[in-house]
């Protein structure tokens, strides 16, 4: 099957595609986009898709016209997340690779058919009377189609990191990832050649929380500091799927509902207030790295 995904730069790789120059332009990370996934698992699995509608030609690149033919009338016997990507399986051994993007939404609908919005640019309804529609004002989500037994090999998920939910995601994974690497900390952590799904919301509070400077250079991470750091990632990370994402502009549960960590962010997005980490008294601080915003507390942090 040959991909309609153009070839990738290293750029969509190190941060996803986005390029904000500072502004807080904000892309679905890890949590939003397993938060999304597990619901459209809960409420389609086992589904037959009896009819889809490709609304518009293109969304970041041309969408597949073969989603038409090779979905329709198929069951959906699965459900995947792979990095920042959902993948759904389906009854004919092909597979649905879908991107949120940055203000992508996938929302499921029961009963009659939904009003559809110009911005809804692929609508799909199952044998159920459930209708589940694709929402990207900003038309720059992405889809396209695999061989389900070769959907690692696809060009857009072959040369992702590790996972860091993995069981097997510990200290001396990162440790060997981070070897070598003469960038910043933070940076590190967005490559998704190094590590899968994590943004800049994430990376922020992981790194806020085991108490290092966003500017410290990976390579120099010691083995203390990699053990601490592991556990932060998978705890904000967890933490934040637990509360459906984050919802400070664009990002809403299959539902339509949005998500709460916002609510519990400790630096990210909180330039000039207190760090609300225990007995600090600093003030949270914003730079910019590589184009994207850094929040992080300069007393805390080091």
């Amino acid at each position: 099957m040959k991909s309609r995904v153009p070839t990738i730069r290293s750029a969509d790789l190190i941060v996803g595609g986005e390029c904000c120059l500072g502004l807080l332009i904000i892309m679905p990370e890890l949590p939003e986009v397993e938060n999304v996934m597990r619901g459209l698992a809960q409420r389609l699995t086992g589904q037959r898709l009896v009819g889809i509608e490709l609304r518009r030609s293109a969304l970041r690149w041309p969408i597949p016209k073969e989603i038409v033919e090779q979905l329709t009338g198929k069951r959906i016997t699965g459900f995947r997340r792979r990095a920042k990507y959902i993948i759904i399986n389906f009854s004919n051994n092909i597979s649905w690779i879908i991107h949120l993007g940055i203000s992508g939404r996938m929302l499921v609908f029961n009963g009659s058919k939904p009003l559809i919005d110009i911005h809804d640019h692929v609508v799909c309804y199952t044998d159920s009377s459930l209708w589940i529609k694709f929402n990207d004002y900003r038309r720059f989500g992405m889809m396209d189609l695999s061989p389900t037994n070769e959907i690692y090999q696809h060009k857009l998920l072959k040369n992702i990191g590790p996972e860091p939910l993995d069981k097997g995601f510990s200290s001396r994974t990162l440790e060997s990832v981070l070897s070598g690497k003469h960038v910043p900390i933070k940076a590190a952590l967005l490559n998704q050649k190094l590590v899968a799904g994590i943004g800049n919301i994430y990376a922020c509070e992981a790194l806020h929380r085991s108490g290092i400077l966003p500017s410290h250079f990976a390579m120099n991470i010691t083995k203390k500091r990699a053990k601490k750091l592991v556990f932060e990632i998978k705890s904000v990370l967890t933490e934040a799927i637990a509360a459906g994402g984050t919802s400070i502009r664009d990002h809403r549960q299959v539902n339509n509902e949005p998500g709460f960590f916002q609510n519990a962010l400790r630096v990210y997005n909180r330039e000039g207030e207190r760090c609300l980490s225990d007995g600090c008294y600093g003030t949270v601080k914003r730079v910019v790295q590589y184009g994207r915003s850094t929040f992080y507390c300069p007393q805390c942090q080091s």
